[in-house]
């Protein structure tokens, strides 16, 4: 009646009927309430297309917002200064990362951080003076980093531990040269053997 392919089309029953069972055999009496669902072919391609122009306009937004080392919650933090016992950074060069955890960094509420990179047990380490979180690799959605305005030798750098913004482990004056090495890692681009 509506044009729908049969392979577009679920019955439902007291649930999903499975697609090899008839009506009979499922024992629907005469009077009897089911439901057809179903998607045109334009109807599913118009469902797919728009997430695509969805994420187009969130990354144009994101173009237009303020850098984040200009943002209120961030400034707090880099208003302090460079750590006097932050690792050097190196413009312009790509490292990988180095056998010792990256330390010297400030974590959001300004305290010190430093990051280990357990390669072997594919963990992020994150310590602080008071504890350290190991974190599987597996686990972290994603890695955002900018550069530091005036220090653009520095990033800070957010590991997102949950579905959304605020799940973000911020952490700040990370050294460029490492800053694709950890996304790469974190992300599982590269392999080390």
């Amino acid at each position: 009646l509506l044009g729908l392919p049969p392979a577009m089309q679920k019955v439902m029953f007291k649930g999903l009927l499975p697609e090899e069972k008839t009506l009979r055999e499922i024992k629907v009496t005469n009077g009897a309430k089911i439901m057809v669902v179903g998607s045109t072919i334009n109807d599913v391609l118009a469902v797919n297309t728009p997430k695509e122009a969805a994420q187009q306009e969130v990354k144009a937004e994101e173009n237009k917002k303020e850098p984040l080392c200009r943002q209120k919650q961030h400034r707090k933090v880099l208003d302090k200064g460079k750590p006097d016992d932050v690792m050097p950074s190196v413009k312009g060069v790509q490292e990988r990362l180095p056998t010792v955890p990256l330390s010297g960094m400030y974590n959001k509420s300004g305290g010190k951080v430093r990051l280990t990179f357990k390669l072997e047990q594919d963990q992020l380490w994150i310590g602080t003076k008071e504890r350290t979180e190991k974190l599987p690799m597996a686990s972290i959605k994603n890695v955002v980093s900018e550069p530091i305005e005036g220090h653009e030798d520095y990033h800070m750098m957010a590991f997102q531990l949950g579905p959304t913004e605020a799940s973000y482990y911020w952490v700040y004056w990370v050294p460029t040269q490492y800053v694709d090495a950890i996304k790469d890692t974190v992300l599982g681009k590269w392999q080390y053997f």
